[in-house]
């Protein structure tokens, strides 16, 4: 992975980095001659008490101090630069991922997981990048110039304050073992605490309904101290360096003082030597101490990028074949060949399904909710590919032709409406991001949209707000039709288009429906079956299989599945008298 990280992401920024090492190196020097101004200033002003020397030793150290802060502020803000972009371009290909993901990873990744994969884990990157980068450049050429100047004051002293330095290494391993650990955990957790707030912030309508804010408090508390507490070992984890350090730190000074002051005292070492030294020991210690923490950090970020590298190795499994080929629309005419299908492999959501909805023609899926309906939908647009069977387009296999222009000639109406934080012309104009403004409005105007659009202030300009949250349910709904309708695809989808519609509105839009279902091959999924009523073919579905297909009046005439499901929303719509007046089996009366 740091291979990766390395060949992928940093080695297009090695010109930058080669400027931040060339300024690291510039405050790796500064830093060890400031050492060397201490000699002159303890043997030569307090010494022998030359005043003629104050004012050039203070010019040289303002002018050391001042490269330094350029050379630092330099250095700085190129390792940034390296760091954001390195983020950038990581979040963009996650980004490119996620977007090119089959339907069924989103059903199986909560979306506040794979926000904090996105958020969470690519920051921990940029920091372990930057951190790492940094460690590896100003610290250790810091650490490497004042080593040298302790070296130039006295080998052997430099020897016996060195020697320690290894004592550090296997504790550090053994930290950044622990720390990638934890790292991912947390990492995990924090994931399932994003999830929780999307949850509970999309859903506050409900938690207010049904009053569970202080259950929602309780869960988001224990999620929070679950982070924290991760939080906390991580923090004991990777200090754990710290008494260690300090104790070796310690020891070194411990043996400065007691060899180089009897030097001293003997008379084998100038003051200003031992100053010098000890300086020079003292400023070495913090780029030591970080660098001891290297593969902590190290180990914490490379957790964040298994899990993220994890998402940009993922291939979808729904993808073009090499030869795939853009599809030819004729006339439309879709094909369900022997379709098995299941969503996780065990259960089976499909049974052999044949179903056929010729150019032109509206095919009805009705039956209770499980049935298989909106899985029939779904392999449409190749959202899913069945087990075993076909479904074809005017005799294409759907496998065989590019997705693009399977889904280009497709228009979708879900029951999940879904509008994006936009304008109104902008979600109208989704599919068609050409469109002219008569366009946008014409398809506004055939779903019954244009009213309330022209009522509003900013008219077609309006935000519509997060997932739509400044409209009502029925203009969101219509908002979606008109979609569709610019669209302009030779096939339909409609999965309860009208659900959230009143009855006025629904009569505006179903006129809207019908004329842009003419020509066109339809398939409507309704569970009010009085929308359904004037389709080609219906066709009626139980537990994943077509028990029976015709039209209204074929199948209120067979007195079977589909006149019992029509017989019971008749009676829920208009409530039937005593039950003596209500014949028996005879629902076509009722019809």
């Amino acid at each position: 992975m740091v291979r990766r990280l390395v060949r992928d992401y940093v080695a297009e920024h090695k010109v930058r980095i080669a400027f931040a090492l060339i300024g690291m190196a510039i405050v790796a020097a500064t830093t060890a001659g400031f050492t060397q101004l201490i000699k002159p200033v303890v043997n030569d002003i307090f010494g022998e008490r030359r005043a003629d020397l104050l004012v050039p030793i203070a010019l040289t150290t303002i002018a050391v101090f001042t490269l330094r802060g350029f050379a630092a502020y330099a250095q700085a803000v190129l390792m940034s630069i390296v760091g954001h972009r390195v983020v950038a371009k990581i979040q963009q290909q996650l980004f490119d991922s996620l977007i090119g993901a089959d339907l069924a990873f989103f059903h199986h990744n909560a979306p506040g997981a794979l926000v904090s994969r996105f958020i969470n884990d690519v920051n921990l990157l940029r920091n372990t990048t930057s951190n790492t980068l940094t460690a590896i450049g100003k610290d250790s050429l810091t650490a490497a110039a004042l080593i040298g100047v302790m070296f130039y004051e006295d080998w052997l002293l430099a020897m016996i304050t060195t020697v320690i330095l290894p004592i550090a290494i296997l504790p550090s391993v053994r930290v950044g073992r622990s720390m990638r650990k934890v790292s991912g955990k947390n990492q995990v957790q924090v994931g399932r605490l994003t999830t929780l707030l999307d949850e509970a912030f999309q859903g506050i309508r409900h938690v207010k309904s049904y009053v569970m804010e202080r259950y929602e408090s309780k869960r988001a508390r224990e999620a929070i101290e679950e982070v924290f507490e991760l939080n906390m070992k991580s923090a004991r984890v990777s200090n754990t360096l710290h008494p260690i350090m300090e104790a070796l730190g310690g020891f070194a000074i411990a043996a400065v003082i007691l060899y180089g002051g009897n030097e001293v005292i003997a008379g084998n070492r100038q003051p200003g030597s031992l100053f010098a030294f000890i300086f020079a020991l003292l400023l070495a210690y913090e780029p030591l101490k970080r660098m001891s923490k290297l593969n902590g950090m190290l180990q914490n970020g490379l957790a964040a990028a298994q899990r993220v590298f994890e998402v940009l190795d993922r291939q979808p499994e729904i993808r073009d074949p090499a030869d795939a080929r853009e599809i030819a629309i004729s006339g439309g005419t879709v094909r369900f060949e022997a379709v098995h299908f299941s969503y996780d492999g065990a259960k089976a959501a499909l049974h052999g399904i044949n179903l056929e909805a010729p150019a032109g023609k509206t095919v009805a899926l009705v039956g209770p909710s499980g049935a298989g309906k909106s899985t029939i939908l779904n392999l449409i647009p190749r959202f899913y590919d069945p087990e075993q069977g076909k479904v074809t387009i005017d005799s294409q296999d759907l496998r065989d032709v590019t997705l693009d222009s399977l889904r280009r000639s497709i228009a979708l109406v879900s029951q999940e409406i879904l509008l994006f934080d936009d304008t109104l012309r902008a979600n109208i104009a989704y599919g068609r991001p050409g469109a002219s403004a008569e366009e946008i409005e014409n398809a506004a105007l055939l779903a019954g949209a244009h009213g309330f659009i022209k009522e509003l202030t900013e008219g077609y300009e309006t935000q519509v707000g997060p997932r739509g949250s400044n409209l009502s349910g029925g203009q969101r709904q219509r908002v979606a039709i008109a979609r569709a309708i610019l669209k302009d695809a030779p096939i339909l989808l409609l999965d309860e288009a009208t659900s959230a519609l009143d009855s006025e509105s629904e009569r505006h839009v179903q006129a809207a429906l019908n004329k842009l279902i003419s020509g066109r091959t339809t398939f409507v999924i309704a569970h009010r079956l009085s929308t359904v009523v004037d389709a080609d073919i219906i066709y009626v579905m139980d537990k994943g299989r077509i028990v029976e297909q015709g039209t209204h009046r074929e199948l209120l005439a067979r007195n079977g599945h589909y006149a019992r499901l029509y017989a019971l929303q008749f009676a829920q719509q208009e409530p039937a008298g005593p039950a003596e007046e209500v014949p028996g089996n005879d629902l076509r009366v009722q019809a």
